[in-house]
C-alpha cells in the first residue's frame, strides 16, 4: 500500500511505498502512536492506517506539561513532559499536538504552546527543585523554578549554568552523561511530594512516576506505566529476602524497596511519597497478587 501525505503539514512526508507481509495487528495506543485515522510512519508494515506521518521532533519548554487522554485540558493526565524531554509530533489539531515522548514512548496529547526547538542537553536536575535565576545576581529571587529531571542545553561559567531563560547554580545539576548510583536515594529526595495522576515532579507524582523518575537519573531506561515496569529486572522468587533497590508491584502499586523490610511509594492512605512498608490493596474478597523483580543494576 502507498504512504498517504501525513495531515500534519509540520510532519515530513514520505513517496516511499509499504506493504503488510500479514493481517494488521493491534498494538497497545500507550506506547505506539495509532489512530484510526493516523499513525506514526515507523508502524507502516505492522498496521494498516489511511495516513502517516514522520514525526517531527521538539522539546518541552520550561514549564512541565500535562500528557493527556484526549485533546482537552479536562481530560484524563496519563503523564508529564518534563522541561527539555522530547516530544515527538505526529498529528498538530487545533492547538493539540498528538505523538509520544521520545524518553519512554507514552502516547498523549500535549498543547502545542508548550513545545520549542529542540536542543542537545548538556545537564539534569537532580534535586527536587532548581531555580533559575538572574546571571548577573545570584542571590536574587528564583525567577522561576525547573522540576527534577529537567534537561537543559548551557555553558558552564564557575558555578552556574546559563541557560537561554538565566542562570542555574550547578549544586542542582548534573553533566547528562554523569549517572546517579542509588534509586533509592532519588526517590528519598521527593519523600512528601503529594500524589497526582500521570504526575512526575514534586508537586504532584504517582507510583510509576516515581520509579520512573528515580531509575532514569541513574540510566536506567524505564517504561511510564507500571503495567510495563513489569518487565525490567528479573522475577524474584518468594522465598528470596528482598534487597534495597528491588521493586514490589501488586495492581497499580509499585515501590521501590528501601530495605528488606520498608518501601518508598507513593502511599495510599497518606496520598504521598512515604517510606512505609508494602500491602497489596485488596480487591473486592482477594488480595492482589505481589510481584517481586530485583534490578541489574
Amino acid at each position: 500500500m502507498a504512504a498517504a501525505r501525513p495531515r500534519n503539514a509540520e510532519s515530513s512526508s514520505s513517496t516511499d511505498r509499504f506493504s503488510l507481509d500479514g493481517p494488521s495487528i493491534v498494538l497497545d495506543p500507550r506506547i505506539h502512536a495509532w489512530r484510526k485515522d493516523i499513525a506514526d510512519i515507523a508502524l507502516a508494515g505492522r498496521l494498516f492506517a489511511p495516513h502517516y506521518a514522520a514525526p517531527l521532533v521538539r522539546d518541552c519548554g520550561l514549564l512541565p506539561t500535562p500528557v493527556r487522554l484526549e485533546p482537552s485540558d479536562e481530560a484524563e493526565m496519563v503523564s508529564e513532559l518534563l522541561p527539555g524531554e522530547k516530544f515527538a509530533v505526529v498529528d498538530l489539531t487545533a492547538g493539540w499536538a498528538w505523538g509520544y515522548s521520545l524518553l519512554d514512548r507514552r502516547v498523549g496529547y500535549v498543547e502545542a504552546i508548550e513545545l520549542a526547538d529542540p536542543l542537545k542537553p548538556t545537564h539534569i536536575v537532580v534535586e527536587p527543585t532548581a531555580p533559575i535565576q538572574t546571571c548577573g545576581d545570584p542571590l536574587s529571587p528564583p525567577l522561576a523554578t525547573l522540576p527534577m529531571g529537567s534537561r537543559l542545553h548551557g555553558e558552564v561559567h564557575g558555578a552556574m549554568l546559563h541557560i537561554e531563560a538565566g542562570c542555574v547554580p550547578t549544586a542542582y545539576l548534573r553533566r547528562i552523561d554523569e549517572h546517579e548510583e542509588d534509586p533509592v536515594a532519588v526517590a528519598r529526595r521527593l519523600l512528601g511530594a503529594p500524589y497526582r495522576q500521570g504526575g512526575r515532579t514534586s508537586h504532584g507524582i504517582d507510583g510509576a512516576g516515581l520509579v520512573q523518575l528515580s531509575l532514569q537519573l541513574c540510566g536506567i531506561d524505564c517504561p511510564r506505566d507500571a503495567i510495563f515496569q513489569r518487565a525490567l529486572g528479573e522475577a524474584l522468587a518468594d522465598a528470596l529476602p528482598l534487597h534495597r533497590g528491588d521493586l514490589l508491584f501488586c495492581g497499580d502499586q509499585v515501590a521501590l524497596m528501601v530495605d528488606d523490610q520498608m518501601a518508598i511509594q507513593v502511599s495510599a492512605e497518606a496520598r504521598k511519597v512515604a517510606v512505609e512498608p508494602f500491602h497489596c490493596a485488596r480487591s473486592g474478597d482477594s488480595a492482589e497478587r505481589l510481584e517481586r523483580r530485583r534490578l541489574n543494576i
